[in-house]
């Protein structure tokens, strides 16, 4: 009579023979049908790439709004003219933002830190044979700091050449990329034309990369406020004006301020609405955060329906191979194959289906990703997170829509199936 360790051994080792045999007859099954496989695992594969390729993307514009923030600080606050609609149709108020104003922003704001007022316009910057089409920002020597911008090459403008408004200009890192230099120093010194009027270029920008919503803010030239305003632009009012607060805990301070003061400005009656905008800049990209969040979790959830449609067909499939092998099955049955062999080996067909597939959609998706990346320049970061959970949902998938159709194999009656024609 044999032990307990022996029997237990006897019965571990016939089932580990019947799951290899198992898998052995699955895969050779499907190796029998390349084609068809190969198509049943389209679903899955396009389904897997596209979630993997959406969820890379919305991770991939979070770092830069991260990135972004981090480099704007939670500082920076900025004004500007509140605008009205009437009749459905968006205007300006007549009394806008000036130079008084920010220069009345600096001088009582006790827990302002710096201010920078800007005006810009988009105009034609011309360098030799070649020109480009650029956003001009009229502003104070203080840009860098308040915006978080660093100098490549060269230096910004001085306050003394503001006064004697000197036509000095700072380029943008797209601004000499687009003129056919690629060395930030190389146009420092040297004499461009923006809007037929000759400048000199004495700094360039560090590249700064594109905004997460949109827009280039390495396309920019700056030139001092008062060279804009009377060289360029022919007026006194401002676009924005940009506030550093002191520190984050004085950020709410520095806006009732900026309130006060404007309003004493504008000489607005108690009850009257601002006809200025205040508004925090980290604020603004939470705000965008959540949106690209929103967007690549709406995007990944319509790319997954393509898992369930990849998973249907699969279903469809296997109905479709139990129908065919109903003689196989018959067979196997009669020669001692149980319900839970039979159900076992479709479903392992099913799981295999699916869990290639899978496989070669997360290798199709991180390929999307690089190329994305590299060639398009897009924001785009591989998430271990949902190629995993891909996968395991790609699992899933085979069995959830596998189990009918091995049940049905495996409740097949032997002496029927084998009459089957």
């Amino acid at each position: 009579m044999k032990s307990l360790a022996q029997q237990h051994h006897s019965i571990t080792g016939l089932g580990i023979m019947q799951l290899r045999e198992i898998i052995a007859v699955a895969l050779s099954s499907l190796r029998a049908n390349k084609l068809r496989s190969g198509l049943t695992m389209l679903g899955i594969i396009i389904g897997i790439a596209a979630v993997i390729t959406v969820v890379g993307l919305g991770l991939g514009a979070q770092r830069a709004i991260d990135a972004r923030l981090a480099q704007l600080g939670t500082r920076l606050l900025r004004v500007d003219p509140e605008r009205q609609r009437r009749g459905g149709v968006q205007w300006e108020e007549a009394k806008r933002l000036t130079i008084s104003d920010a220069a009345a922003l600096a001088e009582r704001g006790r827990h302002i830190a710096a201010v920078q007022p800007q005006t810009d316009r988009t105009m034609q910057v011309v360098y030799g044979n070649r020109n480009t089409s650029s956003r001009i920002v009229s502003t104070s020597s203080n840009f860098p700091l308040v915006r978080g911008f660093r100098l490549a090459a060269g230096r910004m403008f001085r306050p003394a050449e503001n006064a004697s408004m000197r036509r000095v200009a700072v380029l943008g890192a797209s601004v000499v990329r687009d003129l056919g230099y690629s060395s930030p120093a190389t146009l420092v010194g040297e004499r461009i034309r923006i809007g037929g009027r000759l400048f000199e270029v004495i700094g360039v920008l560090e590249a700064r990369g594109r905004a997460p919503m949109g827009g280039d803010p390495d396309n920019q030239v700056l030139v001092p406020l008062l060279t804009g305003r009377f060289r360029l632009f022919g007026t006194d009012r401002l676009e924005d004006i940009y506030v550093l607060a002191t520190s984050e805990a004085a950020i709410p301070l520095a806006m009732a301020e900026i309130q006060t003061v404007l309003r004493r400005e504008h000489r607005l009656m108690p009850g009257t609405a601002n006809d200025f905008r205040v508004r925090n800049q980290s604020d603004f990209l939470t705000v965008a955060s959540e949106t690209t969040q929103t967007f690549t979790y709406l995007i990944a959830g319509i790319a997954a329906v393509s898992l369930v449609v990849g998973g249907i067909g699969i279903m469809n499939i296997m109905l479709v191979s139990v129908t065919e092998r109903t003689r196989e099955i018959g067979i196997r049955k009669a020669l001692g194959a149980t319900r839970r062999v039979i159900l076992l080996q479709f479903l392992a067909e099913s799981v295999f289906t699916s869990m290639v597939g899978g496989i070669v959609g997360v290798l199709a998706g991180v390929t999307s990703i690089l190329v994305v990346r590299e060639s398009f320049g897009m924001n785009a970061a591989l998430a271990p997170a949902a190629i995993v959970g891909a996968v395991l949902f790609a699992g899933v998938i085979g069995i959830v829509f596998g189990v009918w159709p091995a049940r049905r194999a495996a409740r097949l009656d032997p002496i029927h199936a084998l009459r089957y024609e």
